[in-house]
């Protein structure tokens, strides 16, 4: 099967998602525990979001996580389809 041929099959796009959405959670609790672990395990959730979402912060927090997401579900996604 080529790779036009495994984009193209009807259950592609479901598959995709199954891999992304919990892999984005994993990669997106692994980088708040990584980049304010002691804030959020002590409750200062305020302190968090001025870590990771004030001015601006939140495009980059979350843009990166979701093109990885989509970029690792899209790899796997395309090895496995058969």
């Amino acid at each position: 099967m080529t790779f036009i041929e495994k984009i193209k099959s009807p259950g592609f796009c479901t598959n995709l998602f199954k891999i992304a959405v919990p892999f984005f959670i994993v990669v997106t609790l692994f980088s708040l525990v990584i980049n304010s672990g002691g804030a959020l395990f002590s409750g200062d959730f305020e302190r968090v979001s001025e870590m990771n979402f004030s001015e601006g912060k939140w495009q980059s927090f979350w843009g990166f996580k979701i093109l990885v997401s989509l970029l690792y579900a899209f790899y796997i996604t395309v090895k496995k389809t058969k």
